[in-house]
């Protein structure tokens, strides 16, 4: 009689675990991670990450978190590699500078950032969200692997909604304001708006419509 209980009062603790991951990940469902990197240019091979951040959003573009933000210290020798357009680009937002000041490595911050994202959704979960993520993608792959293999293999680019637009509906890419400041987090931002900008226009266009009638 006792074992009885016993397997019923463990089969019942079972089913309460499987009822709080259920509901996890019922509760992780549609969110999405965005994330931008910055470099010291875009091979592969010689260029190093010098930023990275993170944002997690709901399947409706609302943001639930701001991961953290590093600036990845890099040796002068490093730096000294950067091409023209770098230079006078990180130079001018203060990123050079940030990145000569930091202590964070680059295996500090891709732990840093894990921590950050398992808080939120589990591993091969969400695709990999931004502007131009094949990239950032590669650098990721090379120097931050374990970061590179928490994301579903599939990305979300924002960057393929700007091509299209523009070869099937111009008028909808001339309504469409933008200026990378090529920081990690406001890049990451714009993106989001980006994609609310073409969310609106091409899958709700009658909200617009509905708008002007009176």
């Amino acid at each position: 009689m006792i074992d009885k209980i016993n397997l019923a009062k463990k089969i019942e603790d079972m089913d309460e675990v499987m009822t709080d991951k259920q509901q996890s990940q019922n509760n992780q469902a549609g969110r999405m991670i965005w994330i931008d990197l910055e470099m010291t240019g875009l091979d592969i091979k010689q260029d190093k990450i010098i930023e990275i951040a993170t944002i997690i959003t709901d399947a409706e573009l609302n943001i639930l978190a701001e991961g953290p933000v590093f600036a990845i210290y890099q040796p002068e020798i490093v730096l000294e590699t950067m091409n023209a357009w770098c230079v006078k680009q990180h130079g001018q937002s203060g990123l050079t500078e940030r990145v000569r000041n930091s202590k964070t490595v680059t295996a500090e911050a891709e732990r840093l950032t894990l921590e950050f994202l398992n808080s939120y959704v589990s591993a091969a979960v969400s695709a990999m969200c931004g502007n131009s993520v094949h990239q950032d993608r590669a650098f990721l792959r090379e120097y931050m692997p374990e970061l590179e293999a928490f994301f579903h293999y599939r990305n979300i680019d924002v960057s393929t909604f700007k091509e299209l637009a523009g070869r099937w509906s111009p008028e909808i890419l001339a309504g469409l304001t933008k200026e990378s400041k090529h920081l990690a987090l406001d890049d990451i931002k714009d993106s989001i708006a980006e994609l609310k900008y073409y969310r609106q226009q091409i899958w709700h266009p009658q909200r617009k419509a509905d708008n002007t009638i009176t």
